[in-house]
């Protein structure tokens, strides 16, 4: 049995400023995309694009300005709406208390989703070669914030086996092991999900598919990890023993996989 190192989140003080650690984190994941979109311009059918069309650095500093707006403002009103909207309801103004804590992934896709539809129309770019050049960019970042969440000792998994090797004891969790659940996450989410992604992205398939495969992906590593979260407290396990997060990834499985076939069917079909 593992204890959480319990670490401190401030990574650096200096005087009244505090550097957390998951606000490092989310640098890393901006870093990473940057360093990972610039690879994508080698990649077709982004190198071999001519004229208006083609894609430049601009284009990625541009777009990541407007994703982080993205995922912040969508992640948040997507938490207040997802999981507690009669909370937030009552208490309209706590909306903005974002130094309260309370990020909700599945809002913060839809924030970025915004941004590439305001992207794709701004630069006159197809919305799904837009979506299919951002998808393989994106597990890495969520690979970082789930090494912010373990640093935090926050979002733990839930009760495991004592013999379990790596169960361990979160600090606000009680006395018994659990499972490192942000690892899994980290794992599965962000590293074996990016492999998979950047391969399949680098076989150049038909447009939107690359877009699909990451919503099927994520959907399904999301769902299997949350076996082995604790549900939030203020919900627990929903209808069919189902937790908010396995609820929220059903439509994106569903959607993931109809979007697949259909942009293989319509190419297909030419």
């Amino acid at each position: 049995m593992l204890i959480h190192p319990q670490i401190d989140p401030v990574a650096l003080q200096i005087g009244p400023l505090a550097v957390h650690w998951y606000g490092l984190t989310y640098l890393v994941a901006f870093g990473l995309f940057m360093f990972l979109a610039g690879r994508r311009l080698r990649h077709e059918p982004y190198a071999s694009m001519t004229g208006s069309a083609a894609w430049s650095r601009k284009d990625i500093e541009d777009f990541l300005f407007i994703g982080v707006m993205g995922v912040v403002l969508g992640g948040r009103i997507g938490y207040c709406l997802f999981y507690k909207p009669g909370y937030y309801a009552s208490h309209p103004l706590e909306v903005f208390a974002v130094w309260q804590g309370g990020m909700s992934f599945h809002g913060g896709m839809l924030g970025v989703v915004a941004s590439m539809v305001w992207f794709a129309h701004s630069r006159a770019k197809p919305f799904w070669q837009v979506a299919d050049f951002v998808a393989p960019c994106v597990p890495t970042g969520l690979a970082s914030g789930r090494v912010g969440n373990f640093i935090n000792g926050e979002l733990w998994g839930r009760v495991a086996d004592p013999s379990l090797p790596w169960g361990m004891v979160f600090r606000g969790a009680g006395d018994m092991p659990r499972h490192p659940s942000q690892i899994y996450q980290f794992l599965m989410e962000g590293l074996l999900l990016f492999v998979l992604l950047w391969w399949y992205a680098r076989t150049a398939p038909q447009q939107g598919r690359v877009a699909a495969a990451f919503l099927f992906g994520y959907g399904v590593f999301r769902f299997i990890a949350e076996f082995f979260r604790e549900p939030d407290a203020f919900l627990g396990l929903l209808s069919f023993g189902m937790s908010m997060g396995q609820w929220l990834c059903v439509p994106m499985i569903a959607v993931g996989a109809g979007l697949w076939v259909f942009f293989g069917r319509k190419a297909s079909a030419r």
